[in-house]
């Protein structure tokens, strides 16, 4: 299936490779820039739990329900990871998520390029109807991430997951449809485009 595929995807800040056991070291050393595992409000692997997490994914890949992809940066450094995620094939519909990137390239055109990259190939290659994107309803630089793509809110799943601290999380659920690609695609070249401050 098309959906399962792996693939590499090319930009000028960033390159998005299938996710492979031998990114352990570096995507550990990736995870230390800001000490990512953290934050109370995600999910996000200790160095430490760098190993379990990849056998985790690389799991569900082989499972059909998960296409990870290790993210590197302009140097072909590894600097986060990122998946297609919930694929529904038959209903052409996916999630990126499980998305994270070390400190020091947050806010950068980096992850602007790997969310145009990742819906251009959903989009354009897959024939998505949709793509959906997940976080908790209190992570705030998430939400406006998302939000700063065009993705438009779906909604609330209240009580939706038993955190790893214990605490419930509520989770918001936004998309952005085939119909809004174009205008959506083009909000994100101009973006990459303009000037950074």
């Amino acid at each position: 299936m098309a959906f399962l595929e792996p693939v590499t995807l090319k930009g000028r800040h960033a390159r998005l490779v299938p996710l492979e056991l031998t990114h352990q070291g570096e995507l550990a050393e990736a995870v230390r820039d800001g000490e990512l595992w953290k934050l109370w409000y995600t999910t996000i692997p200790s160095p430490e739990g760098m190993k379990a997490e990849i056998e985790r994914r690389l799991d569900l890949q082989a499972k059909g329900s998960m296409l990870p992809f290790t993210v590197l940066d302009k140097d072909r450094k590894p600097a986060g990871m990122t998946t297609y995620m919930n694929v529904d094939a038959a209903n052409r519909r996916l999630e990126i998520g499980s998305t994270w990137y070390r400190k020091s390239v947050q806010r950068s055109a980096l992850n602007t390029e790997c969310k145009l990259m990742l819906l251009t190939h959903a989009f354009e290659t897959l024939d998505c109807i949709a793509v959906e994107f997940r976080t908790h309803v209190l992570n705030t630089q998430s939400r406006r991430g998302i939000e700063r793509l065009g993705a438009k809110l779906d909604g609330t799943l209240r009580c939706h997951a038993i955190m790893p601290n214990g605490t419930i999380r509520d989770t918001v659920v936004y998309s952005i449809t085939a119909e809004e690609w174009l205008m959506v695609r083009a909000h994100l070249n101009w973006q990459l485009e303009k000037p950074r401050s």
